[in-house]
């Protein structure tokens, strides 16, 4: 590697005696005193959670908290709730599974706060007789359940399991609101947007749906001191510049522009702070800070406006988990953890670092990149290309499209199948038609990998879905 022609070389050279300058006692002293005022501002140990503040090692993580081990064990033996396997379950189903944990002799009590859309019931939840007042809100966008499923898991939790440590902490320390499932038309359609076409979460300033009209009105009513922003994001994305895949990703939103960082929001940080100590001994590599920048139009920067200290929880993808049954424990250990620090006070003074040295969200890898194949097309010549295949749900593999065509070479993916030799046909149906004729970008991912170009030696079928049954080649 050549020098950068800025750059300095300091190897040291011999040095002539008789060359040297000879240094006067002024000089001498000016030294001295130089040396021992570097010493001393070296030795002043920085705030915690001074931002700007620098130092060369991490910040160290918390310890996990003591309950952990024991929590995941009864997690594992009693708080599951069954019937929320599949993630894609309609809103009427989830609430038959949860109405009855919410009795009121469990210290729930519900209410029906508006209509989405389609007039399907929104609701809320509350527990606890507290003073700190908690909102814990989930599925704004539609096809995000994750922490709907470990919702159901905590109102179990703290129902049945009344003289639990941590369930007593909670409920004599805070009161605990829940609007689950805020895009019910959204749920039942498994879609980001409402039934009017709108994201929800991009409606707190214009406030022009009901859904998101509902919770503003909820909001202002509690006045919460802390929330919970609960969301899914795409498992393509990456923890950093690293190629490991994101299973949580958390945020402490902004409330202006500048990104400052006021007590509201240094709160939140610390409550990050304690999520990342209990998720790091399983998660470890595997977590993330998403991208900070203020955001208007959102729920979560905008309740950090308004005042409550608010975290986003994003449950990304674990390879192997495609109904995120994995990740849904992984969810209500980390909404656990971020209210027991709230209810017990452990949050406070925990340095901001803990969060902020979360590698950011770094790029989305595509699902499947089929590579070294030969793309067959009606009525036009074989092709040599790669092709990339994107999923509507990427862990189950499921709702493949085509997202692009060509040299993908440099082109990274979660996923790969070496077609070097096979040829990529286009799928025909019983009577010979082919319903897709070409693989294309935008072109539903429908073809046969085959030795030859014809698809009469087919080695391997994607049918839009993989097939559990024989996933690869």
């Amino acid at each position: 590697m050549q020098p950068h022609p800025r750059s300095v070389d300091f190897m040291p050279t011999p040095a002539d005696p008789a060359r040297q300058p000879r240094m006067t006692t002024a000089t001498m002293h000016a030294t001295l005193l130089l040396a021992a005022f570097l010493a001393l501002s070296l030795s002043m140990p920085a705030t915690a959670n001074d931002a700007h503040a620098t130092t060369s090692t991490p910040t160290p993580v918390p310890a996990a908290p003591a309950w952990l081990a024991e929590v995941e064990a009864l997690y594992d033996a009693d708080l599951r709730v069954a019937g929320l396997e599949d993630r894609t379950f309609a809103p009427e189903h989830w609430w038959q599974i949860a109405t009855p944990l919410l009795s009121s002799r469990n210290g729930f009590a519900m209410r029906e706060i508006g209509r989405s859309a389609e007039e399907r019931p929104l609701r809320h939840v509350s527990w606890g007789r507290g003073k700190t007042r908690v909102l814990l809100w989930s599925q704004m966008h539609g096809d995000e359940s994750t922490a709907t499923m470990a919702l159901a898991d905590l109102f179990r939790f703290l129902g049945e399991h009344p003289r639990h440590p941590i369930v007593q902490r909670l409920r004599e320390r805070t009161t605990l609101h829940f609007f689950p499932i805020v895009n019910p038309d959204g749920a039942a359609r498994f879609q980001r947007r409402n039934a009017q076409g709108v994201d929800v979460n991009r409606d707190a300033r214009d406030l022009a749906t009901p859904e998101g009209q509902a919770l503003k009105a909820l909001h202002d009513a509690l006045a919460p001191d802390f929330g919970f922003n609960l969301h899914d994001q795409r498992p393509g994305y990456r923890a950093g510049d690293s190629e490991r895949g994101v299973a949580v990703a958390l945020l402490a939103p902004a409330y202006n522009e500048a990104n400052d960082v006021n007590e509201v929001r240094g709160r939140a940080m610390e409550v990050a702070g304690m999520i990342r100590a209990a998720l790091e001994p399983s998660l470890s590599g595997h977590l993330a800070r998403w991208d900070e920048t203020f955001n208007p139009r959102g729920f979560g920067d905008m309740t950090t406006h308004w005042g409550s200290s608010t975290v986003l929880l994003e449950a990304g993808g674990i390879e192997g988990d495609p109904q995120k049954q994995l990740l849904r424990k992984h969810t209500f250990i980390a909404m656990l953890a971020g209210l027991d620090s709230i209810a017990s006070g452990s949050h406070a003074g925990v340095p901001h670092g803990v969060y902020r040295e979360l590698p950011e969200n770094g790029a989305v890898w595509p699902d499947l990149a089929i590579r070294g194949g030969t793309v067959v097309s009606d009525r036009l010549p074989p092709v040599r290309a790669d092709v990339m295949v994107g999923f509507r749900h990427p862990l189950a593999e499921q709702g493949g499209t085509i997202s692009d065509v060509g040299d993908l070479a440099d082109s990274p993916s979660r996923h790969s199948i070496d077609a070097s030799g096979l040829y990529l046909v286009p799928i025909a149906d019983a009577e010979g038609r082919i319903a897709h004729k070409r693989i294309v970008t935008g072109a539903p991912a429908h073809f046969h990998l085959s030795r030859d170009p014809e698809g009469r030696d087919i080695v391997w079928t994607l049918k839009r879905d993989v097939d559990p049954a024989h996933p690869r080649p």
